[in-house]
């Protein structure tokens, strides 16, 4: 049976496009949001519908709201309690290397569907992304916010929802719970060199829409990774 088309409320509008500013990583945890007059003027609409997109936000726990302050984007450990990753390390033996393994399975399999999935935008963010560590390394930065906003980059342009919203808990507990480990990775500049190559080619694969060369790609990049902490572990 067909039903009528019913036009998107402009409230769910305004809140796609928040919700996807922090998924693409362009609003940084503990960054704070423009104010609900700024934010109905840039949209061009009324401040009611800001405060609905937002609340339902909050209501994900993607944004919080701080008493006179505003409102900003949910840094990890504020919404550590939620994630059930975390409850996991917690409780059990579960390490580090476990954890990549499962990124091993989860990652290789969305950049198989990003390469099929991907928009143009897609693939200039992670230009952009794989950019931004270059500049961060050349500085003399870890890069590792950069490498963040890549990956989440990459489950954004799978169009999977259940995939975007399992990789936000795996990076924010990764990159943020247990981030002195990563450091080590970080630290070694031929690793970070080897790491942008790697990248590069992930975008490459994406770019020319080959699912297996994406899948091969990605499958180097964390194997590398997890190398790494095997030497270290032995020595």
């Amino acid at each position: 049976m067909l039903k009528p088309i019913k036009p998107k409320r402009m409230s769910d509008q305004v809140f796609e496009q928040l919700k996807d500013l922090i998924f693409r990583g362009h609003l940084k945890p503990g960054e704070r949001l423009m104010t609900e007059r700024e934010l109905a003027q840039e949209l061009g609409v009324s401040r009611p519908t800001v405060r609905e997109a937002i609340n339902k936000l909050v209501a994900m726990d993607l944004l919080q709201h701080r008493q006179g302050q505003g409102t900003f984007v949910n840094p990890p450990t504020a919404s550590a309690g939620k994630n059930p990753l975390t409850a996991l390390m917690n409780g059990q033996d579960a390490s580090l290397m476990d954890l990549l393994e499962v990124r091993l399975g989860l990652e290789c399999n969305a950049v198989a569907l990003a390469a099929q999935r991907a928009t143009e935008e897609d693939i200039r963010e992670l230009d952009k992304s794989v950019q931004a560590m270059a500049v961060a390394v050349g500085e003399g930065n870890l890069g590792s916010d950069a490498d963040i906003t890549f990956h989440m980059a990459i489950a954004y342009a799978t169009k999977n929802i259940v995939q975007i919203h399992i990789m936000k808990n795996l990076y924010d507990l990764l990159f943020y719970g247990i981030q002195e480990n990563l450091q080590h990775l970080y630290m070694e500049p031929m690793n970070l060199d080897r790491v942008l190559e790697q990248h590069t080619d992930i975008v490459n694969a994406i770019r020319q829409r080959d699912p297996d060369e994406a899948y091969a790609a990605m499958k180097r990049h964390i194997t590398y990774v997890l190398d790494f902490f095997k030497t270290r572990k032995t020595v």
